[in-house]
């Protein structure tokens, strides 16, 4: 999973790349056009208590991959040009996450000459939609060019859905607040349009604004008249800055004069995860302890197959037993069988978040 972080220079999407990936920058490559990558570890304690129980020589944790997307640049008026790097930098992304400026600092001005988050999150979207409007529109044409030409069946098959997001995208919307079918949703992710990509909106405050961060986030969620696929949280970029930099001791003190009960990076995954209808599954052993990341809905043939592709065609049956019930008994596979936590399950079996597999095949 890849997500991007946009956002207009010197909102601090820099200082969060940096602080949940613990790397560091040089200053002076922040202004070049490259896209910065790192890759983190998902935080979850469930997986660390059960490596403690089994105590393998390898504990393997999901990952995400995170991106500082680059490309903005001033125009000629002295406003933000969103530049055709900028725009295939983010197509790439799974989910985008957009760091939008509330504080104020007389040292680093605001490029747009002013704090305005209903206007910087506007911004984005209308680029994004006017982005998704180009290849929407390239694409009906050659549709109806095609199929005038040959009877294009698998065209005219698409065109209704093609037409149904033009007049989205045409009066304003952006395409991720409309539900579409799973097959549509492929459809669309073929040709990378960015408007249909979940979005989660990071507001950037400073200290003087713990107490207006509730009003904030929903002065940010209204303007952004998200329903299901975008989100507002809000986080202290200078103050997780200096925590990147402490101790985990010394960081839990810190968050506890600063009264912050989770750090950017945990907020910023659980969020995530929810945005993008994701869960967490757990193969253990003497060997390894691993978290494997699924959708929700998810059967156990398509977590068989998160952890190899040929368990897809082999499965035979799922041991499964829940984290909690594992847990309660001890920790002990005969203590959960005893009780009848732990059962077997066919292919069609939903999985759980923090169940526990192994997976049977042939």
């Amino acid at each position: 999973m890849q997500i991007g972080i946009v956002g207009f220079p010197f909102s601090g999407k820099s200082t969060l790349f940096q602080t949940i990936t613990k790397t560091h920058i040089d200053p002076s490559l922040l202004s070049r056009p490259e896209a910065h990558h790192a890759i983190i570890k998902v935080p979850d304690a469930r997986l660390l208590r059960l490596s403690g129980l089994f105590s393998p020589p390898s504990t393997v944790y999901a990952t995400i991959e995170f991106v500082d997307v680059a490309g903005l640049k001033k125009g000629d008026s002295g406003s933000t040009q969103f530049t055709t790097n900028f725009l295939a930098n983010v197509k790439t992304n799974d989910a985008l996450v957009h760091v939008v400026r509330v504080f104020a600092s007389d040292a680093v001005p605001h490029p747009e000459g002013s704090i305005d988050l209903a206007r910087d999150i506007a911004a984005f979207e209308t680029e994004f939609i006017l982005s998704d409007l180009g290849i929407i529109e390239t694409r009906i044409e050659r549709i109806r060019k095609q199929a005038t030409k040959t009877g294009d069946a698998e065209g005219k098959k698409e065109l209704p859905l093609m037409e149904r997001c033009h007049a989205i995208l045409d009066g304003g919307a952006p395409l991720r607040e409309t539900s579409f079918s799973r097959e549509e949703l492929q459809v669309l992710r073929s040709y990378q349009l960015l408007s249909v990509k979940p979005m989660l909106i990071a507001l950037n405050l400073d200290e003087t604004q713990r107490e207006a961060a509730p009003r904030l986030v929903e002065a940010a969620g209204a303007a952004a008249k998200g329903k299901v696929n975008t989100r507002v949280l809000s986080f202290f970029g200078q103050i997780e800055m200096e925590m990147s930099e402490l101790s985990q001791e010394d960081a839990g003190a810190f968050m506890k004069e600063y009264g912050i009960t989770e750090s950017a990076l945990d907020t910023l995954i659980r969020e995530a995860y929810a945005l993008l209808g994701l869960q967490s599954f757990f193969t253990v052993g003497e060997d390894e302890c691993r978290a494997w990341t699924i959708r929700k809905g998810a059967n156990a043939q398509e977590a068989a197959g998160a952890i190899h592709s040929d368990f897809v065609t082999t499965f035979i049956r799922a041991e499964v037993v829940g984290y909690d019930d594992f847990m309660a008994g001890g920790g002990s596979f005969a203590r959960a069988r005893e009780s009848g936590k732990w059962r077997l399950e066919g292919k069609e079996y939903v999985v759980k978040d923090g169940d526990i597999l192994t997976i049977r095949h042939g």
